[in-house]
């Protein structure tokens, strides 16, 4: 979970926009974010094939949460 802004210290993830095994560009959006200030959408950082979610869509967690594995 990045940090969003200064006073953000959580979020949830509305829905993810990619599936397992998905091929991931980098800058492409995989995720909605909700944060007590707004909705965001979540560029990838990397490119490559996404391999794990860890946080489901509904969960909230703390900035700093690692939400899936790309390869």
């Amino acid at each position: 979970m990045p940090r969003i802004g200064e006073t953000v210290e959580e979020g949830t993830i509305i829905k993810w926009l990619k599936k397992i095994g998905d091929q991931v560009s980098e800058g492409e959006i995989i995720c909605e974010i909700e944060t007590s200030k707004s909705i965001m959408e979540l560029p990838s950082s990397i490119k490559g094939i996404l391999k794990e979610i860890k946080v489901n869509a509904g969960e909230t967690v703390a900035v700093g949460t690692l939400l899936a594995v790309i390869e």
